[in-house]
């Protein structure tokens, strides 16, 4: 099994807990940090692939109600960020994605390995990906199937995210948008239900702002009438 490793979330992590540190302090935590997340029994991965988020990014164009992270002009950054990337790129390989978010790329890889690979990140996002996913902080392992997944996904485009300024329904949360979703299951009428709820403009616009893609270049459509 290959373990896809969200590298944003590490570098982020790392760097708040080293801010008041040197340079290899920096360094020598995140090392330690991935060495002991990859030789946990329950990751059971014979190889690894990091991911981080380069430069542009579509979603900054798809958004229009609000701007995309909007909400994180003032949010100041570690300072050992820019090594700590650097570092993950040099000594472990990791790939920068650029025109996109690195988690576009996580779900990329996991539709094409399939049940071979599995997600590691606490990112909440990756839920609407079906397969194996790994939280490096809870230490849980889980699967999420193909229906759980696309749930998730339409839960998302009625609730918003609030970490990435993309509005939602008024005062929805998760338990409002299940009980909205729960008496549908075609992907149709999930969609319909939320277009009933929000608007079509809308839900085309979470809907993109949301979605990982699944293959390069990929923007998110509405379901046909046969799906």
């Amino acid at each position: 099994m290959i373990a896809l490793i969200d590298s944003d979330i590490l570098c982020y992590r790392v760097g708040a807990v080293t801010e008041e540190e040197n340079e290899n302090t920096a360094i020598e935590t995140m090392a330690v940090y991935l060495e002991d997340m990859l030789m946990f029994e329950l990751l059971d991965c014979e190889e690894h692939e990091l991911f981080l988020t380069g430069k542009q990014n579509f979603r900054f164009d798809v958004a229009v109600t609000a701007p995309y992270k909007g909400n994180r002009k003032d949010v100041k950054k570690p300072k050992h960020l820019p090594l700590l990337r650097e570092y993950l790129q040099t000594a472990w390989g990791a790939s920068v994605s650029d025109g996109q978010e690195a988690d576009d790329d996580i779900a990329i890889r996991a539709t094409e390995l399939g049940e071979e690979s599995i997600i590691v990140s606490i990112d909440k996002d990756f839920m609407q990906v079906p397969g194996w996913h790994y939280n490096f902080v809870k230490k849980v392992k889980k699967h999420v199937t193909p229906e759980e997944g696309l749930r998730f996904f339409y839960k998302q485009i009625l609730m918003g995210d609030s970490a990435d300024n993309i509005k939602g329904m008024h005062r929805v949360g998760e338990v409002t948008a299940t009980k909205m979703l729960a008496d549908f299951t075609t992907e149709m009428q999930l969609y319909q239900c939320c277009v009933e709820a929000m608007g079509e403009e809308r839900v085309l616009e979470n809907a993109r702002l949301l979605w990982l893609r699944r293959i390069p270049n990929q923007m998110w459509e509405p379901p046909n009438e046969e799906e």
